[in-house]
C-alpha cells in the first residue's frame, strides 16, 4: 500500500477540539495525509473564544520538529498560530534547513473571537522571517491588513506579501460585508484567479486552519500550488456547510463529513 505522505503542521493547542492542532489533525487525515503535530502554544479556549495563552519554550519547538524531519520524510509544512516571537525564530531555523518543502502559513493574528494572538513584534517578525519562505499565504481580509498596513486596498495588500517573498497570497472574504464569499489568489505581481462562494449563515471556529491544513494536504499529494488552493476552498466550504454547534459559541466546521455521505 502506498504511503500517505506527510504534512508537518506547527500551530497551538485546543482544548475544545475545534481549532489549531486538532483541526490540523482532522483535515489532514480527510486528505489522506498523517499530521506530524508540533505544538507551539497551550491555549484556555470554548467554542465562543480564546481565554488565555502560553507559549511553548521555543527550544522544544524546535526539538518537536526536527525529531519528525531526522525520521521521516516530511512533503510540506503549515504553519498556524506561533505563539511567540521567540518561536517564529526557532521556526525560520527549521525552514532554513529544508527549504525544498512547500510551506502554507496561515497567519493567526487573533481568534475568531477577537482575543489577540499576536502582537507587533510577531507581526514583523512573520513578515521578515517567515513570508521569504512561504509558498501559499492564506490571510483573511483583516489580517492582510494588518500584514500589510501602508497598502490602500486588498489588492494593494496582496502586492506587498508577494514583494515581501511569499510566493501565492490567498486573501479571503469572510471577514468582509458582501453577499458573497470572495477569495481572492494573487501571484506573480497579478491577481490570477478569483472565487466566489455562498456566505452560509453561520460563525466558524477556525475555518483557517482548515483551509490552509487542506492545501497543505494537497500539495503533499503533489498538486501545484493552484490547484491545491482550489481543491482546499472546495474541501473547506463543503465542511462548513455541515458544520454544527457543539457548545454556547461558534459553529465547528465538520471535516469529516465525507464519511457521513452515502457513495
Amino acid at each position: 500500500m502506498k504511503k500517505p505522505p506527510i504534512v508537518m503542521t506547527f500551530s497551538g493547542h485546543d482544548p475544545c477540539g475545534g481549532a489549531g492542532i486538532q483541526a490540523d489533525i482532522e483535515t489532514l487525515a480527510s486528505q489522506g495525509c498523517l499530521a506530524s503535530t508540533v505544538i507551539t502554544a497551550l491555549t484556555i479556549q470554548d467554542s465562543r473564544d480564546v481565554i488565555e495563552f502560553q507559549a511553548i519554550d521555543a527550544s522544544h519547538v524546535i526539538a518537536q520538529a526536527r525529531a519528525v524531519l531526522e525520521d521521516m520524510p516530511v512533503a510540506a509544512f503549515k504553519i498556524g498560530m506561533i505563539g511567540s516571537v521567540e518561536n517564529a525564530e526557532a521556526i525560520h531555523s527549521i525552514l532554513h534547513d529544508y527549504p525544498h518543502i512547500p510551506l502554507v502559513l496561515d497567519p493567526v493574528l487573533a481568534s475568531a473571537g477577537g482575543t489577540q494572538l499576536g502582537d507587533k513584534q510577531l507581526l514583523e517578525s512573520i513578515k521578515v522571517l517567515l513570508l521569504p519562505r512561504t509558498t501559499v499565504l492564506t490571510p483573511n481580509s483583516v489580517e492582510a491588513r494588518r500584514l500589510a498596513p501602508e497598502a490602500d486596498t486588498l489588492d494593494a495588500c496582496a502586492f506587498a506579501l508577494l514583494d515581501r517573498g511569499a510566493e501565492y497570497v490567498l486573501i479571503t472574504g469572510t471577514h468582509e460585508n458582501t453577499p458573497h464569499v470572495v477569495n481572492a489568489l494573487y501571484h506573480a505581481h497579478r491577481m490570477m484567479d478569483s472565487f466566489t462562494w455562498d456566505r452560509l449563515p453561520h460563525s466558524y471556529h477556525d475555518s483557517g486552519c482548515t483551509l490552509a491544513a487542506c492545501t497543505a494536504g494537497m500539495m503533499a499529494h503533489g498538486l501545484e500550488p493552484f490547484h491545491a488552493i482550489h481543491e482546499a476552498q472546495e474541501f473547506t466550504w463543503n465542511a462548513l456547510q455541515h458544520g454544527f454547534r457543539p457548545g454556547m459559541g461558534q459553529h465547528f466546521p465538520d471535516r469529516l463529513f465525507w464519511s457521513k455521505q452515502d457513495d
